[in-house]
């Protein structure tokens, strides 16, 4: 009991000291502000343009190959055809949407078929999970969603090439047997 009573008071004793001195403030020397060192920065480079989108006139491509399709032989007038999205095999960018938009309107201008709307297109591909960007587009994924829309043909076509010589190979397939009816294929300048 004597320990707690001896720290106790030692503490409290402690406690009541105080600091008589005091210290004086720091002396403070006024610094010249540093310029810093001009250094001289290599001048700006041009940033190089990227190279222009080269516009197609798809319109004006397909017109004559939609033309000696509906002349096909085997092709009967009336039947419901679906245009598959185009497939882009080139080593550049190439806008597939705007060359399947332009087959599709050349296609309904002909009379000759009736075209499945591309609503019913979304959804059939959202059905049968398949992203309206796939790259692997093929022939037999072609033909299986026409059979999902009940489809009697299908337009297949492909742009093939390189940026100084490109192609698109456009196949007319009967959806039943998987037949190609009318294959044929135009330069794009």
């Amino acid at each position: 009991m004597k320990r707690v009573f001896l720290v106790v008071l030692s503490a409290m004793l402690l406690a009541s000291c105080t600091l008589t001195q005091t210290q004086p403030p720091a002396p403070v020397t006024p610094v010249e502000p540093v310029k810093p060192e001009q250094k001289t920065e290599p001048p700006l480079q041009k940033v190089p343009q990227p190279p222009k989108l080269q516009s197609i006139n798809w319109d004006n491509i397909v017109q004559p190959l939609v033309a000696q399709m509906a002349k096909a032989h085997g092709v009967e007038a009336g039947k419901l055809l679906l245009v598959d999205t185009v497939k882009n095999n080139t080593n550049s960018s190439l806008r597939t949407l705007k060359a399947t938009d332009a087959i599709t309107d050349v296609v309904n201008n002909t009379h000759v078929f009736q075209v499945v709307p591309k609503n019913q297109v979304y959804y059939a591909r959202q059905a049968l999970g398949l992203s309206s960007e796939d790259s692997l587009v093929s022939r037999s994924k072609a033909i299986g969603l026409a059979r999902y829309l009940h489809a009697d043909y299908v337009v297949y076509s492909v742009v093939s090439g390189d940026n100084q010589q490109r192609k698109i190979n456009m196949q007319l397939m009967l959806v039943k047997t998987g037949e190609i009816l009318w294959s044929d294929s135009s330069d794009i300048n």
